[in-house]
């Protein structure tokens, strides 16, 4: 378990993290999501002692992070893939940590197979592709079989075996009873791979609750299809009902349950060719939830036409 309180952490005049407060409980994976600057990264370095907090608290299992006799079997942490010396061998780094926490080579062997890193094991880390070294950082968070994870980006510069081995990974280890915290800025994946979702903006917590709340945070949205669709739009038009029409056989409307829906149909006698209820997408929310918390924000798109206009010639 994961446990913040009031946490907060100052650089000088910046706030980086600013009183956030959460618990992650075991057996779910927690997605941490949020604009670049918005504290994330560094919230995961005081989970791990990286850093220390300005005031507040964060725990793992109910102490802090340098209070646990051997953190590896407590916390398993990626946080940055490179931090590895570039002359070891990727056995070589393994064996390096394991002997600093009495874990059998023979565990070594084990994490190398699970992460897929056999083939790159013998050679050196400075021939290391991106994603070969978040294999390794996550074979070395593995080492000491902990309770807890926390992966920073894990899925970056993975292919997309590599990326549907992770959400594979975070899943089984959730199932096993394991806090899994994760950060993506993916979030295709993350729809895939976390349970409940914490957003950041601005280091402040913005939203802290379960992947399908959010999801269905806009309310009932429903396709319907139907012959009748303007006798059907007409009979369910009432107040806090939205309809937008599609088509001469369809429309979406929010504000009503299908079931609602169908009684209605029933009553006005229009046959349903379709009743389907619509969710937004993960990305769609977090737009919507970090629209005023972007720091860093791009400048327009221009096409390549307008960009570059091609003149007309003419034989």
């Amino acid at each position: 378990m994961i446990t913040a309180e009031n946490l907060r952490k100052r650089y000088g005049a910046k706030t980086a993290v600013d009183g956030i407060s959460f618990q992650l409980s075991p057996g779910q994976v927690t997605g941490f999501l949020g604009p670049n600057g918005s504290g994330k990264s560094t919230t995961m370095r005081l989970a791990v002692g990286l850093d220390r907090p300005t005031s507040g608290s964060i725990t793992i299992g109910g102490r802090p992070y340098a209070q646990h006799r051997a953190p590896v079997h407590s916390v398993g942490a990626v946080l940055d893939a490179g931090a590895t010396h570039p002359g070891r061998t990727g056995r070589q780094h393994l064996r390096v940590l394991a002997a600093t926490h009495r874990i059998s080579r023979g565990r070594v062997e084990e994490v190398i197979e699970l992460t897929g890193l056999e083939a790159a094991a013998s050679k050196r880390i400075r021939g290391y592709s991106l994603g070969m070294n978040q294999r390794l950082g996550i074979a070395a968070a593995l080492l000491g079989d902990p309770a807890v994870l926390i992966f920073d980006e894990p899925v970056n510069g993975l292919d997309p075996e590599g990326v549907r081995w992770v959400r594979r990974l975070a899943r089984q280890m959730a199932a096993e009873g394991r806090t899994v915290f994760v950060s993506s800025h993916l979030m295709s994946e993350m729809a895939q791979t976390a349970d409940h979702l914490i957003v950041l903006g601005r280091g402040r917590i913005i939203a802290d609750a379960p992947l399908q709340q959010l999801l269905n945070d806009d309310g009932h949205r429903v396709l319907v299809r139907t012959e009748q669709a303007a006798q059907l739009m007409n009979a369910l038009s009432a107040s806090g009902v939205t309809i937008q029409h599609r088509d001469a056989e369809s429309f979406e409307i929010t504000g009503v349950d299908p079931r609602s829906i169908g009684r209605r149909a029933l009553e006005v006698g229009a046959v349903i060719h379709e009743l389907t209820p619509l969710h937004s997408s993960l990305e769609d929310q977090y737009m919507k939830l970090t629209g005023e918390h972007v720091e860093y924000r791009s400048g327009a798109l221009h096409t390549a036409e307008a960009a570059h206009p091609v003149e007309e010639t003419r034989p």
